[in-house]
């Protein structure tokens, strides 16, 4: 998973907001008649079930109206056509000088004014504001098997007992696969996923693919790191776990692949003084809040040394990418984009 939100690397848990009020446990009814994972059954107004990448299937009388989700999720959603009454994990930045707040990079397009923000860091999750959305479905990232993203572990049990849940994977899987486990659950939910809109979509990711394949192909020497950045130490991520970047490499991106990683196999923690220890043309920098980005890293003379940094061969990397062909086509230009006019430095 990310390094800047694991449970298991140096961010520990915070405490869940606020007790548990007295708030009646909703229940998962699917009734004698079969639910279905089309926007016809949402369209009937029957029973609703989706299967999740648990393997669990999520159950409601209805298709879900009252839908609550971590804000990444929330945001694709949104591009397919379905809205959220509440959601958690970054959401917004907030300039405490200014007094304002703008939306979070993982917030895509959401109108951070009309949604009930839960929580905006690791850790935070206001139990008793969630119970009274009156939520209908939680829906969330997986990166590691049955770990619910941003659900903090202190207040899950209490979060999981007032409505279904759904978890679909952000790791271990390519990304188009991604894609259409998130078309099949906007389609559930009653998003018209055959609309031009998204036929276009698909069909313009499919061409930045088809891009990001020749660049990759042209310039098989050109070596691409994945890097994030903290104060202590910089991260360099194993290609073969994210969905972005297992997909890139199908796609022929020479990537680095780090020895040494943590014990979930997604980084490895290199201290500032050895961050020159793969050597690499491009580097991709986690673009999340949560990561320092170059522009702060400029004090550090190991990191300036490096011959992507030097070259001006550093462009940002979408960590947690918004599964929506609208978000996911963008991505995959920059990289063609950087590859295409990348020199060999390194």
């Amino acid at each position: 998973m990310p390094h800047a939100a694991s449970p298991l690397t140096r961010r520990g848990l915070l405490a869940a907001g606020g007790a548990l009020g007295l708030v009646a446990a909703l229940t998962a009814c699917g009734g004698d008649k079969k639910g279905g994972d089309t926007a016809s059954d949402a369209e009937k107004s029957g029973p609703w079930q989706f299967k999740d990448d648990r393997g669990q299937t999520a159950k409601t009388k209805s298709a879900p109206k009252n839908i609550v989700a971590f804000s990444g999720m929330a945001a694709a959603l949104h591009d397919f056509g379905v809205e959220v009454k509440g959601v958690f994990g970054p959401t917004y930045v907030e300039d405490k000088a200014k007094g304002t707040k703008t939306p979070d990079v993982q917030a895509g397009d959401l109108d951070i004014n009309k949604v009930k923000v839960l929580g905006n860091v690791w850790g935070e999750f206001n139990v008793e504001a969630y119970a009274a959305l009156n939520p209908e479905v939680l829906i969330t990232d997986m990166w590691v098997k049955d770990q619910l993203w941003y659900v903090p572990d202190e207040s899950k049990d209490k979060i999981l007992k007032l409505a279904p849940s759904v978890a679909l994977w952000a790791s271990d899987a390519t990304m188009p696969k991604v894609l259409q486990r998130h078309v099949d659950l906007a389609e559930s939910l009653g998003a018209d996923v055959k609309s031009k809109k998204t036929t276009d979509a698909k069909a313009a990711f499919e061409k930045a693919a088809a891009r990001l394949r020749a660049a990759a192909k042209a310039k098989p020497e050109i070596k691409v790191l994945i890097g994030s950045a903290s104060a202590e130490l910089f991260y360099v991520s194993t290609p073969v776990r994210p969905t972005d970047t297992l997909y890139f490499k199908e796609l022929g991106v020479n990537f680095v692949t780090p020895t040494k990683l943590d014990e979930q196999g997604f980084f490895e923690g290199l201290s500032w003084e050895n961050v020159d220890k793969y050597k690499a043309d491009i580097i991709m920098m986690d673009n999340r809040s949560s990561a320092l980005q170059p522009e702060a890293l400029k004090s550090k003379p190991t990191w300036a040394k490096l011959p992507a940094v030097k070259a001006g061969q550093v462009i940002p990397r979408v960590t947690e990418p918004i599964y929506s062909y609208e978000k996911c086509t963008p991505i995959l230009e920059e990289l063609a984009k950087a590859i295409e006019n990348a020199k060999k430095v390194a």
